[in-house]
Order: C-alpha cells, then structure tokens, then sequence
C-alpha cells in the first residue's frame, strides 16, 4: 500500500512524463527554443488563470526554479 506522499509522487511523475512527450511535440513543430520557453510558460499562467493573480503565478514558476536548480546544476549542459 502506497502512502499519500508516495501517490503523490506518481502522480507528478506522470505529470512530468507527458510534459517531456509535449516538449518533444513541440520541438517538432519549431526548434526555437525561445518560443518553446514562452510558450510553456504561458501554458503555466493558463493554467491558474482566473485562480491565482499573475503576480503569485511568477512567484510560483521562481519558487519552483528555486528547488530544480541543484538537481540540473550538477547536469552537464546539453544541446
């Protein structure tokens, strides 16, 4: 039996394997990375929209930015 924290964990590992199928999609459709970038992260304010001001939605995406930088800052850069 599972713990909710384990659930959880699933559940984003899940998240995140379908966010890595969308950016391989969407490297098909354009190889600039500035308008992947973008557009991802407008997909982040949409998904608050009407639910969090935008303002908070930023300090969400830093938040996070803030806890995945160690586990890549030990990556060699790629690409």
């Amino acid at each position: 039996m599972s713990t909710p924290t384990e659930e959880n964990f699933k559940d984003y590992k899940r998240a995140e394997k379908k966010a890595l199928e969308l950016l391989r999609e969407m490297q098909a459709v354009s190889p600039k990375k500035n308008d992947i970038e973008l557009a991802l992260l407008v997909a982040i304010f949409e998904l608050h929209k009407g639910a969090l001001p935008p303002q908070t939605v930023a300090s969400v995406i830093q938040g996070h930015l803030k806890q995945l930088l160690p586990f890549y800052a030990g990556k060699p850069a790629t690409g």
